[in-house]
């Protein structure tokens, strides 16, 4: 294990690495995909052991900011809404944030992407989102309506033609899978969990029409009546 070498900045040869990798990044204008420098050119630049290099890959590649493949280079990885989902997991479990603050911010900003969806949709986004509100109506386990809702929200986010929201939403995945089916317990007649299913029907269809009102409106309706219960 390479020893944790203090450096006059008061970081540790590793951080140094770090540094030295994303500002080559920045830098040299790479994007998504293009390949990095092998670690020892790194180390010969920076004066470092090709460990300290190795630790310094690992750790951004934990962090999905490159991708690091057995057998090629390093490349500048994309963006990953699963790194802030695992951040977001150990904070909830951990009692530094509550349930109800996550579901806050996912309130206000999923209101926001159905409005933007309905007016940004474009290609096959709207059949995506269509067809995963069908899927929840069909699906017969309460895993598989978890499954489905999870790649609803996630459509409607990629339709509103921002990234950011999509990995936002994205990061939500990880306490959908709880959420979700304690929502569904408090739905305990038949009645009631239809009515949830058809207002992602209505939402979907909103946001086909590009009614960005409605969508929102029915949005808003949701998180009021499907998620307020478990709160």
């Amino acid at each position: 294990m390479t020893p944790a070498i203090r450096m006059a900045d008061g970081g540790s040869l590793v951080d140094r690495a770090v540094r030295q990798i994303r500002d080559h990044i920045r830098n040299q204008d790479l994007k998504v995909g293009d390949t990095l420098p092998g670690e020892a050119k790194f180390a010969e630049e920076l004066g470092v052991s090709r460990a300290v290099m190795r630790e310094a890959f690992g750790a951004l590649a934990a962090l999905r900011l490159i991708d690091v493949g057995n057998g090629r280079r390093a490349r500048v990885g994309a963006i990953d809404g699963s790194v802030m989902g695992t951040s977001l997991d150990h904070a909830v479990s951990t009692a530094q944030v509550s349930v109800g603050e996550v579901w806050e911010v996912r309130r206000t900003l999923e209101l926001r992407t159905a409005g933007l969806a309905a007016l940004n949709w474009s290609g096959d986004d709207a059949g995506a989102i269509v067809g995963a509100a069908k899927a929840m109506q069909a699906a017969s386990t309460i895993e598989e309506v978890t499954q489905h809702d999870i790649v609803f929200h996630q459509a409607i986010a990629r339709a509103s033609g921002n990234m950011l929201f999509l990995q936002i939403v994205r990061s939500f995945a990880p306490l959908m899978t709880v959420a979700v089916p304690r929502a569904w317990d408090t739905r305990d007649t038949e009645s009631a969990r239809a009515e949830v299913l058809h207002r992602h029907q209505q939402i979907a269809e909103a946001i086909a029409d590009r009614d960005a009102d409605a969508s929102t409106a029915l949005m808003d309706a949701h998180f009021d009546h499907a998620i307020a219960k478990v709160l």
